[in-house]
């Protein structure tokens, strides 16, 4: 062998073995999203008329009527969520519309919060996540798989609206920045509008002692976008299973259709911005479900609630095929973070257990 040519023939085999691990999709950048506990008899089926006109559990049932109610079912949603339906599921998959068939659902056995939002991102169940106390995480999530990446290093960053984010991130050892709950953006090249976030928060009536308000949560994270441009986000939206806990339906359908409206916002700066116009999915899921029956158990979720464990999911993106409402099959909530890598063109493996595998479908195959 010329061994002046090894260095050469190391260097190629090295480009080999990287090529091999990434596989060439036209997504370059993936935000997560989560919407905190919402039903998907709502996303699906729009405002429940005896839901909305019940005393007990609105005030407001006149103007939530006007809003949201209409004899079409199809049109009740688009009122509801208007870009969801209008852009989401027209130009990306959307899956749990149980009525049509297509059935997606959490594998862990708790069906609250943080062992589903666990089970989201690391791509299994872990019995030991038990509660929604303010434990570190011991499982390594997609979020931090990807941050050990040369080329995700420094470019991978969390929000959520509840304070439990930090563990379940695991911020303190995954080096993952994380705003949650009420932290403010830190830094020493903040914006104008990071500034007056922070003081903005400070005035906000606190509804919530865990959970701040998602407007905050919202805007801290397009702040950080437009900022540092990350190239893998998670937000967490939390008002939807707060105000569903309060009983107070007509704040759970106004959250869930300002939310929507946040994602309006995203989506246009995305398609706009140089950096990620046409090279960014979104997926699009929720933690948990609630109950089944709308004038006892909507409120609540957890083993004993019949239905919690049903949930729901969406992708958009440059490398998803614009295949709407799809009305067959069943999907698991571990599903998520193996079909995130996949979008980037990596696949996710994880040494403490077995991922879900890639949801089918949502990445176009190469002709």
């Amino acid at each position: 062998m010329n061994y002046r040519t090894l260095p050469l023939l190391l260097l190629t085999l090295l480009c080999t073995s990287v090529r091999a691990q990434k596989e060439d999709t036209k997504t370059e950048n993936v935000i997560i999203i989560t919407m905190d506990g919402l039903r998907w008899q709502e996303l699906f089926g729009g405002a429940v008329d005896s839901m909305v006109m019940n005393p007990d559990l609105t005030s407001d049932a006149d103007r939530i009527k006007a809003s949201y109610i209409a004899d079409d079912q199809e049109e009740r949603r688009a009122s509801l969520m208007p870009f969801f339906w209008e852009t989401i599921a027209t130009q990306g998959q959307v899956f749990g519309n149980r009525w049509l068939g297509s059935q997606v659902n959490c594998t862990n056995r708790y069906w609250f919060s943080y062992p589903g939002y666990n089970e989201i991102l690391t791509g299994y169940t872990d019995g030991a996540i038990n509660s929604n106390a303010k434990n570190w995480n011991p499982n390594k999530t997609v979020l931090e798989w990807l941050h050990e990446k040369p080329e995700f290093q420094g470019r991978v960053a969390a929000f959520g609206s509840w304070d439990v984010f930090d563990w379940i991130v695991n911020e303190q050892r995954s080096g993952i920045p994380v705003n949650s709950g009420y932290n403010k953006a830190e830094g020493d090249q903040l914006t104008d509008k990071e500034h007056y976030l922070n003081k903005l928060q400070d005035q906000t009536a606190l509804l919530w002692g865990s959970v701040r308000q998602d407007f905050l949560t919202h805007n801290y994270m397009m702040e950080y976008l437009k900022r540092e441009h990350p190239k893998v986000v998670y937000i967490s939206y939390g008002e939807t299973d707060d105000f569903a806990h309060d009983g107070a339906y007509h704040r759970y359908l106004d959250a869930a259709h300002a939310t929507d409206g946040m994602w309006r916002e995203l989506w246009t700066f995305l398609q706009n911005d140089p950096v990620y116009a046409g090279k960014t999915s979104l997926i699009i899921t929720t933690d948990h479900g609630r109950g089944e029956s709308p004038m006892t158990e909507w409120k609540s979720h957890g083993t004993r609630i019949k239905g919690a464990d049903a949930i729901w999911m969406a992708v958009l993106g440059p490398d998803t095929p614009a295949k709407g409402v799809i009305t067959q099959g069943q999907l698991y909530q571990t599903q998520i973070a193996k079909t995130a890598a996949a979008l980037l063109g990596y696949d996710y493996v994880n040494e403490k257990e077995e991922v879900g595998a890639v949801v089918p479908g949502v990445i176009a195959t190469k002709k």
